[in-house]
């Protein structure tokens, strides 16, 4: 880590938000004090994406998957623990999110799954995507699901530039999840 966290803020809104991670994934996560208790704007407006991603009409074991998915290929670890834990919160299985390396052999995701992944996986790779790509992911998704699909790729990008220069890794969030719900 390449900033010393913060572990008594002075910002009344990131305390709370620190309060809130620790009741809800049993660690105060480390971009709270790492980014957050430095700069308290950007917590508004991460919060505003969370809910933005909450509200958007795609399955959420295929939004959780597309954000794990990016985390991976970009090399967050801490973005990936912090979905995988999600993933354990909501039930949704962790074999899958296991095997995201391997999505395009695996029995553990559908087709439709598939081209999301695909799409995920050619966009973070190279900001761009094939008329192959894009002609699979039209067989499965609506135009106003690839729109999400596209939007949710690109703020998993913003989220793993921000935690990977600053060296932010694994927070176990997954073991502590793990635990939780045993």
């Amino acid at each position: 880590m390449r900033l010393e966290p913060i572990e008594r803020p002075s910002n009344l809104l990131v305390r709370l938000a620190y309060l809130v991670s620790k009741r809800q994934l049993g660690a105060v996560m480390t971009p709270m004090k790492v980014i957050y208790a430095r700069v308290p704007r950007l917590l508004r407006a991460t919060l505003s994406l969370v809910r933005t991603g909450d509200s958007l009409s795609l399955d959420p074991a295929l939004k959780l998957l597309v954000a794990t998915q990016s985390s991976l290929l970009n090399g967050c670890g801490f973005c990936a623990d912090l979905h995988r834990a999600q993933a354990i919160q909501a039930k949704l299985g962790r074999e899958r999110f296991r095997d995201l390396e391997d999505y395009a052999q695996s029995p553990h995701f559908s087709e439709r799954e598939r081209a999301a992944l695909a799409y995920t996986e050619e966009i973070t790779r190279h900001r761009k995507v094939s008329d192959a790509t894009f002609e699979r992911l039209r067989a499965h998704f609506s135009e106003k699901e690839i729109v999400e699909l596209t939007w949710l790729n690109a703020v998993g990008n913003y989220f793993n530039l921000m935690a990977v220069p600053l060296g932010l890794e694994s927070d176990d969030l997954e073991k502590l999840a793990l635990r939780k719900a045993v």
